[in-house]
């Protein structure tokens, strides 16, 4: 079943995508050069919708086959509803680039839609050695705010030729994967029919792209990531809560280090800018497609240690986490994520091999 809805998805979206690339630029749904931007050319965006129509058509079909074996841990109807509000605010902003603040709204209804009607809440957590704690009527606001902040996470990475929809890939396979060993098989599928249909849209958008995805394709995909981790990971312990922060540790450190640098350098949250992820590797030398390859290395480094994690004993799991953060710094220096001036750790490190090599 995994195998057969996984295989319709990504012919779907392979037949689909030419067909939503015509249609943007009927739309006038396209992306122009600018300063900011690495393509030289006006290129069709809006290509998450071929993702998202061959997601819902597999979906629909695989869960009217099989929704006895999918036993679905949520109420499927709000599911698609926020869906379809994402993506409709995507076909928007990819058509007449709405505002942030719009933006940010229709994400926070399309989150409560899911978080209400869908039952979805992470209510509390299992403390590491004993206790709990609840979160009592900070549960939706605090699932609220996950679901949009990796929906917006996902958006911000979209900054090269199939970076997104790769990284995205990465995270909904190690999702699969965890589901299936949890016996989550509602999860696992739907992680499987979005992997297909992402991956067929590859085929148009890896290096050198000939559409893009837009805010159509990254807010869906973040959607769909943000809402199956707190499926197959909520109301569990805090270490397993860490689980899918790990699995995306490439969007989500991206995202938390703009955050960083921006108030850093006193600028809005919301402005753009060129010095994420992506942006450093090419300012190192890397050519388009090697920044791209070596990101999708990073998010399959992320997904393996989420999946060792997971299973990892308390102080096992406390070392891999303390390894994963200090790994992230000493990048985040030598990259300039916050600033070529920002490195602690480094000037640490130098200047201790400096005192020693006085001292001999």
């Amino acid at each position: 079943m995994l195998a057969v809805a996984l295989l319709t998805a990504f012919i779907l979206s392979i037949v689909l995508t030419p067909f939503v690339g015509r249609l943007a630029f009927k739309w006038g749904a396209t992306d122009k050069p600018n300063e900011r931007k690495v393509h030289v050319k006006i290129m069709p965006r809006m290509g998450g919708l071929a993702i998202f129509i061959s997601f819902l058509v597999t979906f629909l079909m695989t869960y009217f086959l099989f929704s006895n074996e999918l036993a679905p841990s949520m109420s499927v109807a709000p599911f698609i509803v926020g869906a379809l509000i994402i993506i409709l605010i995507g076909i928007f902003d990819d058509i007449y680039e709405l505002r942030a603040s719009a933006k940010f709204l229709g994400q926070i209804v399309a989150a409560l839609i899911i978080v209400i009607g869908g039952g979805i809440e992470v209510s509390f957590i299992n403390l590491p050695f004993e206790g709990q704690i609840h979160f009592g009527v900070l549960s939706i606001p605090i699932t609220v705010i996950w679901i949009v902040g990796i929906t917006n996470a996902i958006n911000l990475i979209d900054g090269l030729d199939g970076l997104a929809g790769g990284v995205s890939s990465i995270a909904l396979i190690t999702v699969a994967v965890m589901a299936v060993i949890k016996g989550d098989m509602f999860v696992a599928t739907i992680a499987l029919i979005v992997t297909g249909s992402t991956l067929g849209f590859l085929k148009y958008n890896f290096h050198p792209a000939k559409i893009f995805m837009g805010d159509t394709g990254s807010m869906f995909l973040g959607y769909i990531i943000a809402v199956l981790s707190l499926l197959g990971f909520k109301n569990v312990t805090m270490i397993s809560l860490i689980v899918p922060i790990i699995i995306l540790g490439v969007p989500i450190s991206d995202t938390f280090f703009a955050i960083i640098r921006r108030l850093v350098n006193k600028q809005p949250i919301s402005a753009p800018d060129k010095s994420h992820l992506h942006h450093c590797f090419i300012n190192l030398g890397f050519t388009h497609r090697q920044t791209v390859i070596l990101i999708y290395a990073l998010a399959a480094t992320f997904g393996l240690a989420a999946i060792i994690f997971s299973y990892a004993t308390i102080w096992g799991a406390l070392l891999l986490i303390s390894i994963l953060l200090i790994t992230i710094e000493i990048m985040v220096e030598k990259l300039g994520l916050i600033g070529e001036h920002y490195q602690p750790i480094l000037k640490m490190i130098n200047s201790k091999g400096t005192n020693a090599k006085n001292k001999s």
